[in-house]
């Protein structure tokens, strides 16, 4: 057997020149952030990338920092474990924290990176939703300077996004949350842990008064469309109307229709539209049943579908 060429790895100490390198070398190389995809692809998938440019080198890509107007700026390096643990985190958004805590193994959240996860573009991913909820925005950096979008506009297809090769995801920006903020990430898999999402539901609600009026409500769906989406038209139907176990119901029952699932050898389009209607009327009711706050960590394993 012919054994492979060694493969040639760059680490750049700056988003520019790691940029360059990309743009020097020509198509077939690739970014190398946790790994935890690309070894993957390469051990068993058969990729045999031209060369690969470490992102390890590279300053202030990892952490998780509050900025003066309550804003978070996620590092794209930072892993899921620190987003899982951070008590900012926890305390602020502990929804986020729940998501990330799904995520493989603690060894694999130990490596993986939350830019890697978005640029990775999987329709289940399970940080997504959430992210979607809180109307995250991407921060993008290449040789010709940095731009600022929705991640709701940054996800093109099933491992496609809008970035240029030679682009790189430097940080996920999340704006200042409201007071009374309340969410919940619901994941359905067959298996408890270690397993990826056949169907995940995010919700965010700000409620007002002892009724639960939605003054604000934002929904979000994983592993039923080519990306990760926002359903609108759910949000729509109970924004500024009393949350009741009813209107949870009549919201399940748009989201199934709102989502476009395809049939798989994990499970069929019609099973998981059912499946959006049952998390999607679960997750609202957990939401608006908390205070804001932590979930305490006891609760959260109790929480998943």
């Amino acid at each position: 057997m012919k054994r492979p060429e060694p493969l040639e790895i760059f680490q750049p100490t700056s988003i520019k020149e790691a940029s360059t390198i990309l743009k020097e070398n020509g198509p077939g190389g690739r970014f190398l952030a946790g790994g935890t995809d690309l070894v993957i692809a390469i051990k068993e998938k058969g990729l045999v990338p031209k060369y690969v440019v470490d992102l390890k080198r590279i300053p202030n890509l990892s952490g998780i920092r509050e900025e003066t107007d309550g804003s978070l700026t996620i590092g794209a390096l930072t892993t899921m474990r620190e987003i899982e643990t951070s008590p900012l985190v926890r305390k602020r958004l502990p929804f986020l924290a729940q998501s990330a805590a799904e995520i493989g193994s603690i060894q694999i959240r130990n490596r993986a990176t939350i830019g890697g996860n978005m640029a990775n573009a999987t329709p289940s991913a399970d940080v997504a939703p959430s992210l979607l909820v809180l109307e995250a925005k991407v921060k993008i950096a290449g040789a010709n300077g940095e731009r600022v979008l929705a991640l709701e506009d940054f996800f093109r297809g099933p491992g496609q996004t809008v970035m240029l090769p030679e682009e790189i995801l430097s940080a996920i920006l999340i704006p200042p949350s409201h007071p009374r903020l309340v969410g919940e990430y619901i994941k359905f898999s067959p298996r408890e842990m270690m397993d990826l999402a056949y169907v995940g539901v995010a919700v965010a609600l700000v409620l007002s008064g002892k009724e639960r009026r939605c003054e604000s409500v934002r929904i979000a769906l994983g592993a039923v469309s080519p990306t990760p989406m926002r359903a609108r038209k759910t949000e729509a139907l109970i924004e500024k109307q009393i949350l009741t176990e009813e209107l949870a119901e009549k919201a399940g029952a748009e989201a199934a229709r709102e989502c476009k699932p395809i049939s798989d050898v994990r499970s069929s389009a019609e099973y998981r539209r059912a499946m959006v209607g049952a998390m999607t009327k679960r997750a609202l009711l957990n939401a608006a049943a908390q205070r804001p706050g932590p979930i305490p960590w006891t609760e959260r394993r109790e929480r998943r579908y």
